[in-house]
């Protein structure tokens, strides 16, 4: 008997594939059953080999060594994955299977972690690519049903290929030159520092906006109220206000325009990412996290899409889904809704995957056995789709224009006519729980108004400030790193931007663990070392434009419209340049990302500070041998951290009260002063004076 092998990302997704197909006997590392056998990668099983691994001097950072271009690459299968690796080249290489199918996530990375697998096991079997956008049973059975020559998709293998070897070069070169230049470890990437670049330039503008006062004047006839535009000064504001006081003010002229607001597109990962920043404060990453997870338990389509349309022969499930979801949503009771589902379908506009939506097997399970924040992203999804699907929101504005004492004075209102899908959206808003800072739109109506009407008013000034930039939040930065380099595209380009949807949420946080981003809040903002790091690197590495356009030349790549080589020729070409271009750096700049050194107190033997280290409290001078050791056995034997706190009393009087010492005698612990007893050789010794 032959069997197909079916190689899934996750090992949760080979479990449901197996269900389907009827692979149902559990084996080591694998599903067997009805002609298949089921096995799964852990994400990257294989991976680009380290520097280290080329040549042993590359273990050491050093100027020297470097550009590091690998001829040719080497992949290494990392230890903790080596189990399973086995397990899947065993498969592979198996006698009894004469053909595999690729299942893991439709996407580019997906088809790297397969390919690196199915090389690095030497495997020559035909391939067949499963593709889907659904974990439902129905979408992998149809998946099955249809698979497709895995050389179908040759062109986004070389494409995911020169994203990896391209993050690889830059990522090992620069953060090696820079590092070694500044003697601080500085992660330099292909995505992130341009992202950081974004932040930083924010902040400088912040930082240097000035805030400037002005006035303007209001008119008032009973609930009419209109007003002047800006005063630069508190005089001149206050005789318009004084000439208005009691004076009638004449209505030139009324605008009335109505206007239309389409209903929203549906979620790509981007735009769903930003609205559950703004709406509940999650990140981009919870937020990819809780879609994938939903993913897996088949209640959301597959989340790494950059798509807002569906498939043109998605319209009769659209339909049924809609009308089970009216019933399912507590915030849809009662709605009067005719679908419009063909706004939303659109082939041309769908690339690897469509737009995100909620699935038919969702409809059947319901929230029952979710955590919360599930539910929040759920509900967000299913109004998303009603609205996209709704009648549009028309409305009227009315603008009317008054003379007074020979100044103008000017009303806004707005009058609602049909809600369309703003009152889907605004009944689902009003279930969340004050967790956003959404601020509602209040509706001005004016009176009835004609031109040449006469209106006896009263008048004050109020005093107002211009605002600073915003702080960039993850919605407001997701939404740059999407639009970033635009303006210097073709225009029939496909925009990138800055990463992909899948990769935007893995960047944002590498930027806050390296220290160089912090959360405040719901915003992003650049620490001291973020700043310095985004001004020291050329543009060649920070420019938002010039990765956008990699961004751009990598999905040309994977269309078949532009030469992987050129591609990795320029790569290596700018990785060579900037090594040259950076042999050294000026003496002060070298200190600019040194920790500012915490002094303790003062030798007792020299007089100079005596420093924190990280292991231990040194004095200053190179010439004096003063040091006291974190790690003294007097403080380890009694359970005791010695704190800066100790250190500085210790240094100040000679002794330090210290709480809770551990005696190895009764097992107990005391209160006791500490006596430092400076020997003046290599080492300090402490010793206990009395016990409290």
């Amino acid at each position: 008997m032959s069997f197909q092998l079916v190689i899934a990302e996750k090992p949760s997704v080979a479990r449901s594939i197996a269900a389907v197909i009827g692979a149902t006997e559990k084996q080591n590392g694998y599903w067997q059953g009805g002609g298949y056998l089921v096995s799964w990668c852990i994400g990257h099983l294989v991976s680009f080999a380290e520097a280290g691994q080329y040549d042993e001097k590359y273990c050491k950072w050093k100027y020297e060594d470097l550009p590091i271009l690998p001829q040719p690459w080497q992949f290494i299968v990392p230890d903790e994955k080596k189990q399973q690796f086995e397990i899947v080249r065993s498969l592979l290489n198996r006698p009894d299977v004469d053909s595999v199918t690729a299942a893991t996530d439709a996407g580019r990375e997906g088809e790297l972690i397969f390919r690196f697998v199915y090389q690095m096991a030497g495997c020559t079997k035909p391939v067949k690519r499963l593709w889907i956008s659904s974990m439902e049973d129905a979408a992998i059975r149809e998946g099955f049903a249809n698979l497709r020559p895995d050389s179908d998709y040759d062109a986004l293998y070389q494409s995911a290929l020169c994203r990896a070897k391209a993050d690889w070069l830059v990522g090992i070169n620069a953060t090696r030159l820079f590092s070694v230049l500044y003697h601080k470890t500085l992660t330099v990437g292909r995505v992130q520092t341009p992202t950081l670049k974004m932040l930083v330039d924010r902040d400088a503008k912040i930082l240097r906006f000035q805030k400037e006062k002005y006035y303007t004047v209001g008119i008032q006839s009973g609930s009419l109220k209109a007003g002047s535009g800006r005063i630069a000064s508190m005089d001149e504001a206050d005789t318009l206000r004084q000439a208005c006081a009691g004076a009638s003010a004449i209505c030139s002229s009324v605008k009335r325009e109505k206007k239309t607001e389409q209903p929203p597109k549906l979620y790509d990962l981007t735009t769903l990412q930003r609205e559950a920043n703004r709406l509940f404060g999650f990140t981009a990453k919870q937020t990819l996290d809780y879609a994938q997870q939903l993913y897996e338990k088949k209640l959301l389509t597959y989340p790494r899409t950059d798509s807002q349309y569906l498939t043109e022969d998605m319209g009769q499930t659209v339909q049924h889904l809609v009308s089970d979801l009216l019933g399912l949503l507590p915030f849809a009771q009662g709605l009067d809704l005719t679908p419009k589902v063909d706004r939303v379908l659109n082939s041309k506009k769908v690339s690897d995957h469509h737009a995100i939506i909620p699935t038919a097997e969702f409809v059947k399970q319901g929230f029952a056995g979710l955590a919360e924040s599930e539910c929040k992203l759920l509900n967000l999804v299913c109004s998303k789709l009603l609205c996209a699907i709704a009648a549009p929101h028309e409305y009227e504005t009315v603008t009317a224009v008054f003379s007074c004492a020979g100044n103008e004075f000017t009303a806004k209102g707005k009058t609602v006519l049909v809600p369309g899908w703003k009152e889907i959206d605004q009944r689902f808003r009003s279930t969340l729980k004050a967790d956003g800072e959404e601020e509602t739109e209040t509706l001005n109506t004016l009176p009835e108004l004609t031109e040449g009407q006469s209106y006896s008013v009263v008048s004050d000034i109020s005093e107002h400030f211009t605002s600073p930039p915003k702080a960039y939040t993850e919605d407001t930065l997701l939404s740059a790193m999407e639009r970033a380099g635009a303006e210097d595209m073709p225009e029939n380009a496909e925009r990138k931007g800055l990463g992909t949807p899948a990769t935007r949420a893995a960047i944002l946080e590498k930027l806050v663990q390296m220290g160089f981003v912090q959360r405040k809040g719901k915003q992003l903002v650049p620490t001291k070392d973020g700043i310095n790091l985004a001004v020291v690197l050329p543009e060649s590495l920070t420019s938002p434009a010039l990765t956008a356009e990699w961004e751009n030349r990598l999905t040309e790549i994977a269309k078949g419209n532009a030469d992987p080589d050129e591609f990795m020729a320029e790569i290596e070409t700018q990785v060579r340049q900037l090594v040259r271009a950076y042999s050294c750096i000026s003496a002060d700049k070298q200190n600019l990302f040194q920790s500012e050194r915490v002094i303790i107190g003062k030798c007792p033997r020299c007089g100079e500070n005596v420093y924190e280290g990280k292991k231990n409290f040194y004095c200053g001078n190179r010439g004096c041998q003063f040091v006291m050791w974190k790690n003294d056995r007097f403080f380890e034997q009694r359970k005791k951290a010695f704190t800066p706190k100790i250190a500085a009393a210790l240094l100040k009087n000679g002794k330090a009260k210290v709480k809770g010492l551990y005696s190895e005698k009764t097992g107990k612990t005391y209160d006791a002063t500490v006596l430092l007893a400076d020997t003046g050789g290599k080492y300090v010794n402490y010793r206990v004076e009395r016990k409290e």
